[in-house]
């Protein structure tokens, strides 16, 4: 049974679980062409309980999946699911430079859009990783042609993190850019996650739905979830040298994400980014971000 009459946005980071940020130290991305890609598979199981729900999704793709398997990026937008940006090989916005970023976003953006014939409009940085030291990424998404970006996540974490952004979507890069940040809910004059990935595999799952309530019925704002298509195969295969913490936040619960999911998608209204966020915006009154300029255009 649904709980709300707001639609939520529903996306999913399209990387291989050899391609994520807990395994970086012991993977390298001239190794990843030795590993058995799971992506195939996993998107496909995705697309069906999609379909089986009736639901349209933004997938953040990585420019390498459209590289190895462009029939199924096709296979998304044919479908009528939004293919936005993930960037080219999953290198967080934190270890490039802006020119670095100018190349990598714009590339993944050409590619994504010769792929599918149709034109990308959102960007997701790799691990939210734009905050309030290289703000100036913004710009540089807007001047490669970005219309939006969810990429600031505005809570404190080891990892990523920007716990003073606004908790809903804001106007940067001069107002040429809509953020649209992880969804969070505030209690206790703090924000909390709520908007998926490992917190939705490591808390119970009465905590998300009561988190993605609260946001449509208090706040009146459409929520974000995220998920990776990695977290609904448990029979990946294993990073036995990855280290204890890097295990825990990977393979926690993965036998259970998929039931979750499912559970998810039935209990709310969702559908694509650019439809929830661009066609009836909800923006954090006043909320602006000023980045300092980069000079150069894509």
């Amino acid at each position: 049974m649904q709980h709300s009459a707001i639609t939520n946005a529903m996306t999913v980071d399209v990387e291989d679980y050899f391609q994520v940020y807990a395994f970086e130290h012991v993977l390298k991305g001239r190794d990843w062409d030795s590993f058995s890609c799971r992506i195939p598979g996993n998107v496909e199981r995705i697309l069906a309980l999609f379909a089986e729900h009736h639901v349209k999704a933004t997938f953040f793709t990585l420019g390498w999946v459209a590289q190895k398997y462009p029939e199924l990026v096709r296979k998304m937008a044919d479908a009528g699911h939004e293919v936005a940006s993930h960037g080219m090989r999953h290198v967080r916005v934190t270890e490039q430079t802006p020119a670095q970023l100018r190349e990598d976003a714009g590339a993944a953006k050409a590619l994504l859009e010769d792929v599918t014939g149709r034109r990308v409009l959102g960007y997701r940085a790799a691990s939210y990783s734009i905050g309030e030291r290289n703000l100036w990424a913004l710009d540089v998404l807007a001047d490669c042609g970005y219309v939006y970006s969810s990429s600031v996540y505005p809570i404190m974490h080891d990892i990523y993190g920007m716990p003073s952004a606004p908790r809903f979507s804001f106007r940067a890069a001069g107002g040429r850019l809509l953020e649209i940040p992880v969804t969070t809910v505030e209690l206790f004059g703090r924000k909390w996650p709520g908007g998926g990935g490992g917190y939705f595999r490591l808390l119970p799952y009465r905590l998300s739905r009561w988190a993605v309530k609260r946001v449509n019925n208090v706040d009146r704002a459409p929520a974000m979830f995220y998920f990776h298509p990695w977290e609904i195969d448990p029979q990946q295969p294993r990073i036995e040298n990855a280290g204890w913490r890097s295990n825990f936040r990977h393979y926690l619960n993965l036998h259970r994400m998929e039931g979750r999911l499912t559970r998810l998608l039935h209990d709310f209204r969702w559908d694509r980014m650019d439809r929830v966020f661009l066609q009836h915006p909800v923006e954090t009154p006043a909320a602006t971000v000023q980045a300092v300029p980069v000079g150069e255009t894509c």
